[in-house]
């Protein structure tokens, strides 16, 4: 099996296994608001059989004002456990497109120690375009105990960019659409500053897919490669607000580079501050 094969389930594997016990399906829809979609809504309306929604706005720090903020591993079992999701589990998520949001599900039940999540290639997008089984009808839901194993050392704080832009001990992949990282198109949070950390790299997140599924290994390597990412080197992901950095760290794994990090507070926090190091134009 391939880095990438381990990393995703096709749609026919999947609605092979929608009644197979320890499958456990999870809506992770979530969009920006110049794309118009309600993740709940379009969830209640119609989701794949046995799905569960995770709320991008809920599964958070309670004591952070910056948005999206990792929850302790102790409010991340709650939450979870609530929706009868167990660290043992076979995890399926999706999105809509199929590689927007769904990575950051992917990364933040693996830093939690789930042992085997995918994400369901083409999205729910792919799955309702080729008239696949979808249902209006309530999740029947056993709440369960996920038994967390934290990986503390795949988050990425300010304190450590900080350090890693002082440095360069690292490199650091950006995932924002090229504009927002020069700095010549504004931020779509009100009051921050546009531009990037000094010596980052532009990595856009949605270069990096087709169709809702990865680019071929190939040419994934070789987009990475020509954003000047090294991959024998350490990395860290960054991008708005911490969810499409998950992209980047996911199309990194499935290359086989082991040493990454994610920032968690991303450009909300970095931009959001006068006191951080800002750089404009092209890397």
């Amino acid at each position: 099996m391939s880095e990438q094969a381990r990393f995703f389930v096709t749609p026919d594997w999947l609605q092979d296994n929608l009644k197979t016990p320890g499958v456990t399906i999870v809506d992770g829809s979530w969009y920006l608001p110049a794309q118009d979609r309600d993740p709940k809504a379009e969830y209640e309306a119609g989701h794949i059989p046995g799905a569960v929604f995770f709320d991008h706005e809920q599964v958070v720090s309670p004591d952070s004002d910056l948005p999206h903020t990792l929850p302790s591993p102790e409010e991340f079992a709650r939450i979870v456990g609530t929706a009868g999701i167990t660290a043992d589990d076979t995890i399926i998520v999706y999105d809509g497109p199929g590689l927007f949001t769904a990575p950051r599900v992917w990364w933040m039940f693996r830093t939690y120690g789930a042992k085997d999540v995918r994400i369901l290639e083409g999205g729910i997008d792919g799955w309702k375009t080729a008239g696949r089984p979808l249902t209006a009808d309530l999740t029947k839901i056993a709440p369960a105990v996920f038994k967390v194993d934290a990986h503390p050392e795949r988050i990425a704080s300010f304190e450590d960019m900080m350090r890693i832009v002082e440095t360069g001990e690292r490199q650091i992949a950006d995932a924002r659409p090229a504009g927002r990282f020069t700095g010549n198109d504004p931020e779509p949070r009100e009051g921050m500053r546009s531009g990037h950390m000094p010596g980052a790299r532009s990595l856009p997140a949605l270069s990096l897919s087709r169709d809702g599924k990865l680019l071929p290994a190939d040419e994934l390597k070789a987009k990475v490669e020509s954003a000047g990412i090294d991959l024998q080197k350490p990395v860290v992901t960054s991008c708005g607000s911490g969810i499409t950095a998950a992209v980047l760290s996911l199309a990194l794994e499935s290359l086989g580079h082991k040493d990454l990090k994610l920032y968690d507070g991303s450009w909300s926090e970095w931009g959001g501050r006068s006191d951080t190091p800002l750089a404009k134009g092209e890397a």
